[in-house]
């Protein structure tokens, strides 16, 4: 129901009839939508997972250089991590800033005896889309002493033979171990 409809209805009923109300109530409730929808985007650019046109904001606030080639939900992936990554680095610190940047699992574990930090991913197969973007922000949290090594997926024999022919033709080729990624 627009604002027009719902100005209209909360008139008495003798307006319904008279054409200057109806003229008044549909103009002003054109701009109450649009009003509407300019408080629904402003509210949508307080958090990084909806922000748009705030992300320049956020990347200036957070000093993150700004890539206005790179898509928003990379953009937004930076921002988050580096949000996330404040404070004492833990292996569950490391899991949530990882996991910004990716919809997927993935598994963190620290060795210290070893100074490793191994990061596994579970559900992406292949190379990751920002997994550029994921190092840098690793690299910018752990301890300088520890090395980090990542773990990718991909589709095992097994998992490709059990696969219909079409799902095979379907799949890239970067999917699979030693497939040209």
């Amino acid at each position: 129901m627009s604002k027009a409809d719902i100005l209209m209805n909360l008139l008495p009923p003798l307006y319904e009839n008279v054409l200057e109300m109806q003229l008044l109530t549909q103009t002003e409730g054109t701009e109450l939508d649009q009003l509407a929808a300019g408080v629904e985007d402003v509210l949508q650019q307080f958090y990084p997972e909806s922000a748009t046109w705030a992300l320049d904001r956020y990347e200036q606030d957070l000093q993150i250089p700004t890539n206005r080639a790179k898509p928003d939900d990379q953009r937004r992936s930076v921002i988050i991590s580096k949000m996330r990554g404040s404070g004492k680095v833990s292996g569950s610190m490391l899991k949530n800033v990882a996991q910004a940047y990716e919809s997927g699992s993935i598994d963190v574990s620290v060795d210290s005896s070893e100074y490793r930090i191994l990061i596994r991913f579970i559900d992406t197969l292949g190379l990751p889309p920002n997994l550029d973007d994921l190092k840098a922000a690793i690299e910018d949290v752990k301890p300088a002493h520890m090395t980090v090594e990542y773990r990718l997926r991909y589709l095992t024999i097994a998992e490709v033979e059990s696969m219909t022919l079409t799902e095979i033709e379907q799949t890239r080729q970067d999917k699979l171990a030693g497939g040209g990624a």
